[in-house]
């Protein structure tokens, strides 16, 4: 890849077919798309590739246990069947690893065990060469040999049991990189450090983007016969360049992780904590040499591009 050579053809004028903006991995997966199919791609991105959600997340590809309990059924299958797609399409960045769901009393292992058991059911034909064992229980012994770490619950209850089953777990800057490298090698012309402060329109259609080099301060036009908004929670801003007065269509949230000593979960699994006394679920997941426990979701007035804990 190379930025000047990206810059100077969009600098030269010519329309494009379609410009992205954002690179985090919607924006660049749209372009490895849009170019793989014999389009003419321009993206910019005002960070890095990948510098926001897309290198914060949880590290994890998943079909969303969480969302079985709100019987949101084609989701789950659906992000199954993606499940499935990466670790086929990207093996040297996902895997598969084992989670383990803690349970007090027969009524946990019953309620949590059908809901796995139907996770596997809706897994079934999602495609890929991967293969997912199914959930089974565990007895009290089996849970403390897999994460001898663990203890008592918050609320004192001892576990007697426990469920394990497989999701995967993926590098997800290293991912939105090799989208990038595969974009380029496509034929699309990416550029970082490009920052969007204007829209283009003709025949009230958007047709392109007023960009700011943020290298040298130089402003400058991209033309396009369409634009992709794929900025992520910043979407509303960019919204805003066309119409001041758009009414907003997210509403903002912060997440945060807590990385902690690999000491603090040995071995090899992960855990789920599918409800804390305040509603959340929580994983605790190796990461490297390290464990990431996460994440939370707290409301927040404005978005911001380098969010602090709160």
């Amino acid at each position: 890849m190379n930025r000047d050579a990206a810059v100077a053809r969009m600098r030269a004028g010519e329309p494009f077919d379609l410009l992205v903006i954002g690179g985090g991995a919607t924006g660049l997966g749209i372009a490895v798309d849009a170019a793989s199919r014999g389009h003419r791609v321009a993206l910019v991105e005002r960070g890095d590739f990948g510098c926001g959600t897309s290198s914060r997340s949880t590290k994890l590809v998943h079909g969303g246990v969480r969302y079985l309990e709100q019987g949101n059924l084609r989701l789950v299958r659906e992000a199954l069947a993606e499940r499935a797609i990466l670790l086929a399409n990207a093996p040297h960045l996902a895997h598969r690893l084992s989670f383990l769901l803690p349970c007090h009393g027969w009524w946990e292992r019953g309620f949590y065990g059908a809901g796995l058991g139907l996770y596997d059911l809706l897994s079934i034909g999602g495609g890929g060469s991967t293969r997912f064992r199914a959930s089974r229980g565990l007895d009290h012994e089996a849970v403390f040999d897999r994460c001898p770490g663990l203890a008592r619950s918050p609320g004192g209850r001892d576990i007697d049991s426990g469920i394990v089953y497989e999701d995967g777990q993926f590098d997800d800057a290293r991912l939105a990189v090799n989208l990038a490298q595969t974009a380029d090698a496509a034929g699309a012309h990416l550029a970082n450090r490009l920052e969007v402060v204007g829209l283009l329109s003709h025949r009230h259609r958007i047709a392109g983007a007023v960009v700011r080099d943020l290298e040298t301060g130089d402003a400058f036009e991209i033309r396009s016969r369409g634009v992709v908004n794929a900025t992520g929670a910043f979407c509303d801003a960019v919204r805003r360049l066309d119409d001041p007065l758009a009414p907003p269509i997210i509403a903002a949230s912060q997440g945060i992780h807590l990385v902690l000593p690999r000491r603090f979960l040995p071995g090899d699994t992960a855990v789920i904590v599918p409800k804390t006394p305040d509603g959340r679920v929580i994983f605790a997941i190796p990461w490297r040499d390290r464990v990431v426990v996460g994440t939370t979701d707290t409301p927040v007035p404005a978005v911001e591009a380098d969010p602090r804990p709160r």
